[in-house]
């Protein structure tokens, strides 16, 4: 994996990394499964259906006909027990500091728009990014480097100079796609036991950890004599 020589720009997944919010991902798809199947699914059921936003995961579920339907009552659900989510203790000082240094922020969620937008409102966090891409902005799902390139793209960074941050397994396999490190998120991540079994380089169990990480690097990069200290970021102990 490239290590980075100079950090400009920090793309967020959503779900897991930025949000408290499985709890409420996993009510959301069963309230509609209780409804139109008379049955519920498990966690790891559901995770299974995630890749395209969540009208592809429904449809999988109930099929077309009474699909526009379903997605009302999803987004209904998601709306109305919404507080349910937080945001993830020192996820927002780590925005501030990212904003202080002029690092552009990006947000890249398999979600749907109006999940995320929900979401992005109800934490009043919308004005931290510099670019979202949802899950309805691909035409190819993570895994897929898609939503990635796009952010790379519009806010026309370099690769080498931009971290991703995600919770799963498919927030690894589109930045390795792109060639972007990626920080795994473990701190309320569903694919633990996998992500550990792949040992990935750049992994972090709390936000206080990756925060202090990233501070470090950020400020060795902001205060040193490039002619005189190498720039590579260093691995977390």
């Amino acid at each position: 994996m490239p290590h980075l020589e100079k950090l400009s720009a920090v793309i967020f997944d959503m779900d897991g990394t930025i949000t408290r919010s499985n709890d409420l991902i996993f009510g959301s798809f069963n309230c509609v499964a209780k409804k139109y199947l008379r049955k519920t699914f498990s966690p790891k059921e559901i995770t299974a259906l995630f890749g395209p936003a969540e009208e592809g995961a429904i449809e999988k579920l109930i099929g077309k006909e009474k699909l526009a339907e379903a997605m009302q009552d999803f987004w209904n659900f998601y709306r109305e027990n919404h507080s349910i989510c937080s945001l993830y203790d020192g996820i927002i000082d780590l925005f501030e500091f990212l904003r202080e240094h002029n690092i552009k922020i990006g947000l890249f969620t398999g979600k749907g728009k109006i999940s995320t937008h929900i979401s992005l409102q109800q934490f009043c966090i919308e004005h931290y990014f510099d670019y979202i891409v949802t899950g309805h902005d691909v035409t190819k799902h993570k895994p897929s480097g898609e939503g990635i390139e796009i952010i790379l793209r519009e806010l026309s960074l370099d690769k080498n100079e931009t971290l991703m941050v995600g919770d799963a397994i498919s927030d690894m396999k589109a930045s390795a796609e792109v060639g972007v490190p990626c920080a795994v998120a473990l701190w309320d991540s569903y694919a633990l036991e996998e992500i550990l079994l792949l040992n990935p380089e750049l992994k972090f169990f709390s936000v206080s950890e990756f925060s202090n990480w990233l501070k470090e690097n950020v400020l060795k990069q902001s205060t040193r004599h490039p002619e005189l200290v190498s720039g590579t970021f260093v691995q977390s102990k």
